[in-house]
């Protein structure tokens, strides 16, 4: 038992980890007082570029791998679905950063991908196509989320229960997204920043 409440707490802290924050940072600056203020990979882009956007998004994706196979070498299933949820939410509110953290989008993925490579996919497909559709990250996140559940009715039944936790959770912290996308002020990437 002790060694499955580790995997839990330090996938928690997995999620703590944010190269946005520690990439603007090393820069004096922080990211969360820049563009949107949200320490993402959309952010980075806006503000730093493509280089800075890949490795935000490939390390926040890495978190939800190493987070799936710390649940499951140091429990079971079970508990690497226990640890999905925990590094998001140690992304979303992370305690070393005072909770103000990120969306969870990419590493929700990681996490998915990890637990169904396909799962992850078909979710990384429906968002891609929202976004490539509108030029608008929130609505393709939001449509991930949203879809996630869905497909976790074919691909793993038994991760349902946290797939529709991860939604309400991706869904909440878009709030504000939400109510731009609503107004028709919700922003468009720019794809060819450098």
């Amino acid at each position: 038992m002790i060694f499955k409440v580790f995997a839990v707490i330090l996938a928690y802290f997995l999620g703590n980890i944010s190269p946005a924050i520690l990439f603007s940072k090393a820069r004096g600056e922080d990211i969360r007082t820049k563009g949107s203020g949200n320490p993402g990979t959309t952010n980075m882009l806006r503000v730093y570029g493509k280089k800075a956007a890949a490795a935000t998004l490939a390390i926040d994706v890495l978190k939800g791998v190493a987070a799936v196979l710390a649940g499951r070498a140091l429990g079971d299933e079970k508990v690497a679905y226990i640890c999905v949820v925990a590094v998001v939410l140690g992304h979303m509110w992370p305690l070393m950063w005072k909770f103000k953290g990120g969306k969870g989008v990419a590493t929700s993925l990681g996490a998915c991908l990890a637990i169904s490579p396909l799962m992850g996919i078909a979710a990384l497909m429906a968002g891609c196509a929202v976004i490539l559709l509108t030029r608008m990250v929130s609505p393709g996140s939001i449509v991930g989320a949203i879809v996630l559940p869905i497909l976790t009715r074919v691909f793993c039944p038994d991760f349902f229960p946290y797939a529709v936790l991860l939604a309400i959770l991706v869904i909440i912290k878009h709030s504000s997204n939400i109510k731009k996308l609503l107004k028709g002020e919700e922003s468009k990437i720019d794809f060819s920043k450098k």
